[in-house]
């Protein structure tokens, strides 16, 4: 859990998420929002493969059942350059590059009939805290932290609306 394992169920839910804004606000959009979906699903990628969740299990278990301390000594080392990729170039790429593509879907959706302004003002903001990634340091950890509260009413309020259009009839849309 302290490797983001959770963020692997995030992120396959954002991909459903980012297609849902995608589609939703497709029409008069199509070069910004196709830039930000494949913005985004590079940036998922990205974070897929830098998610060591599994990798350090498998060290976890092996390093129990060592049978000397040198393997142990062994088995650490692998877990810290397993840290070290996690937190290194793919997981910066990923977070910059979702900021963009939640910056570029919030302000169509600002500038959308479908979506109101405010879910679009949220996203903004948690778009721009979230342009400095958790590992930069102090300043990085607050705008982490900061762009989650607003992150998550922003998914709780395109939720409700994703919910409204769903249940229009096609011809309503």
């Amino acid at each position: 859990m302290s490797l983001d394992f959770l963020y692997i169920l995030n992120n396959a839910i954002l991909i459903v998420i980012y297609l849902a804004l995608y589609f939703s606000l497709y029409k008069g959009n199509e070069t910004a929002l196709l830039t930000g979906l494949v913005l985004g699903l590079v940036g998922i990628t990205a974070y897929f493969s830098s998610n060591m969740s599994f990798e350090m299990l498998s060290l976890s278990n092996q390093y129990a059942s060592a049978a000397s301390e040198n393997i142990q000594l062994a088995l650490l080392g692998a877990g810290s350059a397993l840290l070290a990729i996690y937190k290194g170039t793919a997981f910066n790429v990923y977070y910059v590059l979702n900021a963009i593509t939640l910056l570029i879907f919030a302000i169509v959706m600002y500038r959308s009939d479908i979506f109101s302004k405010f879910p679009a003002i949220i996203g903004i903001i948690s778009g721009i805290l979230m342009s400095i990634p958790s590992t930069v340091a102090t300043i990085g950890l607050i705008f982490s932290l900061g762009s989650l509260v607003q992150w998550a009413i922003f998914l709780v309020l395109i939720s409700r609306i994703f919910f409204q259009l769903g249940s229009n009839s096609p011809q309503s849309i």
